[in-house]
């Protein structure tokens, strides 16, 4: 599953327009909650800090498997959902 992150935006310094709470679970809040767990604000910020192409993810689900946090440490993520529903509306889910 290809990401909604266009290539051009992670080349520049994309800077979010406006910034929302999500109200219900997707696989996209599925995606930010583990960015927003490794420290960053969303995958456009990931590649910017990393200067990566492309994020590891898994296959069947297009979860993200894993990032590296800023003092390069690893978090590794399970196949399935990890974002439980009262985690929710903690997700900030950011407009470009």
């Amino acid at each position: 599953k290809k990401s909604e992150v266009s290539e051009a935006m992670t080349k520049a310094d994309i800077k979010p327009k406006s910034m929302h709470r999500a109200k219900i679970w997707s696989d996209d809040v599925e995606n930010l909650y583990r960015f927003q767990q490794a420290g960053y604000r969303d995958e456009v910020e990931y590649k910017q800090v990393k200067q990566v192409d492309e994020v590891e993810c898994w296959p069947e689900t297009g979860f993200v498997k894993k990032l590296q946090r800023r003092d390069n440490t690893f978090y590794y993520y399970n196949r399935q959902r990890e974002c439980e529903d009262k985690d929710v509306r903690k997700v900030k889910v950011y407009v470009y």
